[in-house]
């Protein structure tokens, strides 16, 4: 009897967090999530969806990942940890006779955070090697001179919003038509340095 009492009581003990995406994506509520000391909730990882935020169905396709930086109250507080297609949407956009050129690349934006960056293109038809790698070098261009020019939230929100892509599809289509272009996957590999404590804050990396 005294086992089980423990038992409940350390559950008494939990409290239920709001989570909230971060302000790129307009604070919206992602989920919520028990703890029993708010400390705990840092570095964990939520999983949600675009459409959780837009409330469109045509983004049901691509998940996005937060990862808890701060608790005020109830209310966890969320970073940009990455974002990805989902298995099932990307098989989808598989063709035959057609060629799937991929394009990663580790960028810097320029308020000092590093992403890593996975673009994917698929074409109408199939194409020569010397196509392929003309697509690759616009894909690296474009997202290299976006992540240079943009702070994090706002290159997040390109990325993860199509802008990017349809950058990507605009230069790209003087070479060849496309069917499908996009930022598939994206992961946070580090943040700025701390100025307070003079060192670099990371993330653990993902490939």
């Amino acid at each position: 009897m005294s086992r089980r009492g423990r038992v409940r009581d350390k559950w008494r003990s939990k409290r239920w967090f709001t989570v909230l995406a971060p302000e790129c994506f307009g604070n919206v509520e992602v989920g919520s999530i028990v703890a029993d000391e708010p400390e705990k909730l840092i570095g964990r990882t939520v999983e949600s969806t675009l459409y959780d935020i837009t409330e469109d169905f045509a983004h049901q396709y691509l998940k996005i990942y937060f990862q808890i930086c701060d608790v005020q109250g109830r209310r966890a507080l969320t970073i940009f940890k990455g974002h990805e297609y989902s298995r099932d949407y990307l098989r989808s956009l598989v063709r035959r006779r057609t060629t799937r050129v991929d394009c990663i690349v580790d960028v810097m934006t320029k308020d000092g955070y590093t992403l890593r960056v996975s673009a994917v293109a698929f074409t109408l038809v199939r194409i020569k090697t010397s196509q392929e790698k003309a697509i690759r070098t616009i894909m690296k261009k474009v997202i290299e001179e976006k992540a240079s020019s943009l702070s994090f939230d706002q290159f997040v929100q390109e990325a993860v919003l199509g802008k990017i892509a349809s950058d990507i599809y605009n230069e790209a289509k003087k070479i060849l038509p496309l069917r499908h272009v996009g930022i598939r996957k994206s992961r946070l590999l580090s943040k700025p340095p701390l100025k307070a404590e003079g060192q670099v804050e990371t993330v653990e990396k993902e490939t």
